[in-house]
């Protein structure tokens, strides 16, 4: 793998005496940081709605783009 601009900055940098970059950075916690949140009822009830859907069936969407003209008037 190659190695990137940066480190090979701070590589020079280093070599030739300047401050390492790397004891300027905070400890990395041993555990995750980020939340992890449980799915509420309107997500799944989302989720199941769309996952049943068929995205080729056109008609199941309601949208209707054309008009149709009430062909009972005429009879």
């Amino acid at each position: 793998m190659a190695k990137s601009k940066a480190k090979k900055l701070r590589e020079h940098l280093r070599r030739n005496g300047m401050r390492d970059a790397v004891l300027s950075r905070g400890a990395a916690p041993s555990f995750s940081t980020h939340e992890r949140v449980t799915k509420t009822k309107k997500d799944r009830l989302e989720r199941i709605k769309h996952k049943k859907r068929n995205p080729h069936d056109h008609r199941s969407d309601g949208g209707d783009s054309f008009f149709c003209r009430n062909l009972g008037a005429f009879l």
